[in-house]
């Protein structure tokens, strides 16, 4: 089977298991002669609602560019502008919500407060600071509450923060706080599982960091997770506001937002189903990384619907709200999925092995076409390092070699890697090595 396949921010891997056992035969020469197949796979990273993740062009406000450039500036030469965390998010800000992490239970974070957190300059020590960052301690709840589709709502429920579709008033981190604190601890919001509805808090769908996925964090701050990364959620949040209001005024940079979130944001699911229907309407397979539960609600019963089987994992997790989907076409599919293999590809990691991979990060199935040739088909969405790519991948076709109902089938594999040209030993997974 030679594939014609169209990449985009992807990576597809195609062959039968024993294309990666060491067979002799050239696969290439093999796959020439047969059939060809259309195949796209897309990280469309839905939950990025950021109207300021792009430098774009736009004429139409001038203070858009000036703006931008302050930003920069901000970042890269603060100068006088790198003041310390406490000058910012306020100790009152922060017994505050000790008081709040307190009560529902979380272990207390006041000596990494005080021995640390407090003091740290907001640029250099805080947005820049690489180890943080590796730790995942605050883009991890970023991820999580940035934007939350919820039921019987066509708009979703976005955090108090700059870096989303929020329209509340943040001319001042005081009125920033009250509304983010709230957010966090007192608002109940019904979000959409695959088994019906469920009721929570914000804070109560934030999730553990855990070490064997992200191997910067300590041991101590792994149990401390769930408020050490509430904590610098707060502090994240607190700064991108300060930013704002530094390098504009909030009667210019809070209606020029607002303006590009109707723009850009708000009109990003259609857009995406737009492309997938009139670009890749037409392709055989179609495997998707990062997918919200919402992306999939609108596509099932709009036109990609009608055109395809839309599969979907069976441990979908709403509230990290980043799934792993693969469309199938129905001409070419016409009896759809024929059963999801998810759980026993998992069952071939390694003993003792501690794979970092989430739910809804593997969606594997088995399918069969229109001539009668089975496939395996996986979409996968590697962790940021990742350190589960390898695992994953082996575990793929360590399963499809060793297992008699499998041995026939073809691999059709999307997915993004995250490897890197230069990886950090131990920390990240190096693309040669893969």
């Amino acid at each position: 089977m030679a594939v014609v396949s169209t990449v985009i921010f992807g990576l597809l891997l195609i062959g039968g298991a024993e294309k990666y056992l060491g067979a002799e035969e050239d696969p290439m020469l093999a796959l020439a002669s047969k059939r060809r197949l259309s195949v796209a796979t897309w990280n469309i990273a839905a939950i990025n609602n950021n109207p300021f993740e792009y430098w774009i062009t736009y004429d139409e406000n001038p203070e858009y560019q000036r703006i931008m450039q302050k930003i920069e500036e901000f970042i890269e030469n603060p100068g006088s502008n790198d003041v310390p965390v406490k000058n910012v998010f306020t100790e009152e800000m922060f017994s505050s919500l000790e008081g709040r992490m307190n009560a529902v239970g979380w272990p207390n974070v006041r000596s990494y407060w005080e021995n640390d957190f407090r003091n740290r300059l907001i640029v250099s020590g805080f947005m820049k600071d690489e180890e943080l960052g590796s730790k995942r301690l605050a883009s991890m709840p970023d991820r999580i509450t940035n934007t939350i589709n919820v039921v019987r709502s066509e708009e979703p429920i976005c955090r108090p923060t700059v870096i989303n579709m929020y329209d509340g008033d943040l001319s001042t981190t005081a009125k920033w706080w009250n509304a983010w604190e709230k957010f966090m601890f007192d608002e109940s919001l019904t979000i959409k599982t695959k088994d019906g509805e469920m009721t929570k808090k914000p804070y109560e769908m934030l999730q553990g960091i855990k070490k064997a996925k992200y191997p910067a964090i300590t041991e101590q701050e792994e149990k401390d997770s769930l408020p050490l990364q509430t904590m610098c959620g707060a502090i994240f949040d607190s700064i991108l506001v300060h930013m704002m209001n530094t390098v504009s005024k909030p009667n210019i940079w809070q209606p020029l937002k607002k303006k590009m979130v109707e723009s850009l944001n708000k009109k990003k699911v259609p857009h995406t189903l737009e492309i997938l229907n009139n670009v890749y309407g037409n392709s055989d397979i179609i495997t998707l990384q990062e997918v919200s539960a919402s992306l999939i609600d609108q596509a099932k019963h709009g036109p990609l619907g009608k055109k395809f089987w839309i599969a979907v994992p069976r441990n979908m997790d709403p509230v990290r709200d980043q799934n792993s989907v693969i469309l199938l076409n129905k001409n070419t599919f016409p009896e759809g999925v024929v059963s999801e293999i998810t759980e026993r590809v998992e069952a071939a990691f390694p003993a003792g092995v501690d794979v970092p991979v989430a739910k809804g990060d593997i969606n594997a199935i088995t399918a069969v076409d229109t001539e009668g040739t089975p496939y395996v088909i996986v979409s996968f969405h590697g962790d940021t390092n990742g350190l589960a790519t390898i695992p994953v991948n082996n575990a793929i076709v360590h399963l499809m070699a060793t297992s008699q109902d499998l041995l026939k089938h073809k691999l059709i594999f999307g997915l993004d890697a995250n490897t890197y040209e230069k990886a950090k030993s131990g920390k990240q997974q190096d693309v040669l090595e893969w």
